[in-house]
């Protein structure tokens, strides 16, 4: 990612006025994956406020939630993650409500990422990024135009593309393209696209949730689906490379902050929300991320070789995907083992 200069370190960071805060929050334990923020907005931050941030990851969402259940809603701070599972957060009572008072640039959230499903009287998250599964492929080396989901089937693209290992996101893929939901509770809906991932099998090289950006720069896979930060950063690296807003339907996550209800340090994790949503910060986490920007405040701060990707176009044809019932969870695990038996991996 692109570095600032001195002078937009100093614009960016030395408005934030020092603040007061016990002796005791001195340190804010953050949890979430890595490379979510640039190092000097954790730095900024502590000068500013002399709150070290202690930065920790987890690799799935689910081992988040296993972490805050051991620990009864304790150990972390503040936590980024994925808006289907803090919607199990929630249910669990493993995180506390925001304290607006101490969040002085609430409203810089744009709108349209608050009031979701898993938190419904928004009371609980901030939202922190979005995201999109897009397709984007090599037209140096794809013979055709990719319109959708469903070219991706095509013959000539045998052993040519990667996705991303998310089965919801992957076995929602095969639902869009048979005109259905990526929340359908209909087993037979599931099975049948459970079908369809199937006749996909030959055409797979890469299933893995990190680096499709690199396989598809090196060559090894020409065409992918991959998640909006990877499709950032290979944009920046090869403005040639396509993207897909898939035809058939897209569909669409948030990625959320929560303080745990047992958290430590809740007036840091105040402190650290209140920082980030700064407008000129803000726009520097996103640029970084490569996730579309949650902020209106910081749309306008948004470089202009980021704005394509950064912010979020006007689609009337997305999809949240949100947790569904049981018996339609398990069919979607019975598919998606058999995929990847299909796959060989």
């Amino acid at each position: 990612m692109k570095k600032f200069r001195l002078l937009m370190i100093i614009l960016v960071f030395g408005a934030f006025p020092l603040m007061q805060v016990p002796a005791q929050s001195r340190q804010l334990i953050l949890y979430t994956w890595e490379d979510m923020f640039p190092q000097e907005i954790l730095d900024g931050f502590q000068r500013a406020t002399g709150i070290e941030v202690v930065y920790k990851t987890f690799e799935f969402n689910e081992d988040m939630l296993t972490e805050l259940e051991i620990n009864d809603g304790g150990n972390y701070d503040l936590v980024i993650a994925d808006d289907y599972i803090i919607e199990f957060v929630l249910e669990e009572g493993l995180a506390q409500k925001i304290n607006r008072s101490k969040i002085s640039n609430f409203g810089n959230i744009n709108s349209l990422f608050q009031y979701q499903f898993y938190d419904p009287e928004n009371e609980y998250t901030i939202p922190y990024g979005a995201g999109i599964q897009t397709v984007v492929y090599d037209p140096a080396k794809v013979n055709m135009e990719i319109k959708g989901f469903s070219d991706l089937w095509h013959n000539s693209l045998r052993g040519r593309v990667g996705i991303i290992a998310n089965y919801r996101v992957v076995n929602g893929m095969a639902l869009m393209t048979l005109g259905k939901s990526y929340n359908t509770e209909n087993l037979a809906d599931i099975a049948a696209a459970g079908q369809k991932l199937n006749a996909l099998a030959p055409n797979v090289r890469l299933i893995q949730d990190m680096n499709l950006d690199a396989a598809m720069i090196s060559g090894e896979i020409s065409a992918a689906v991959m998640y909006t930060g990877e499709v950032t950063r290979l944009k920046m690296a090869k403005p040639n490379f396509k993207v897909v807003y898939p035809q058939e339907g897209i569909g669409f996550g948030i990625q959320a902050a929560f303080i745990p209800s047992r958290a430590r340090n809740s007036d840091a994790a105040h402190a650290f929300l209140t920082y980030i949503l700064d407008p000129q910060r803000g726009a520097r986490c996103f640029e970084y991320s490569g996730y579309y920007c949650t902020y209106s405040a910081s749309e306008p701060h948004i470089s202009q070789q980021y704005k394509e990707y950064l912010i979020l176009p006007n689609f009337g044809n997305f999809e949240m995907i949100e947790n569904i019932g049981q018996e339609a969870e398990s069919a979607h695990v019975r598919i998606w083992r058999a995929f990847r038996a299909a796959l060989g991996r």
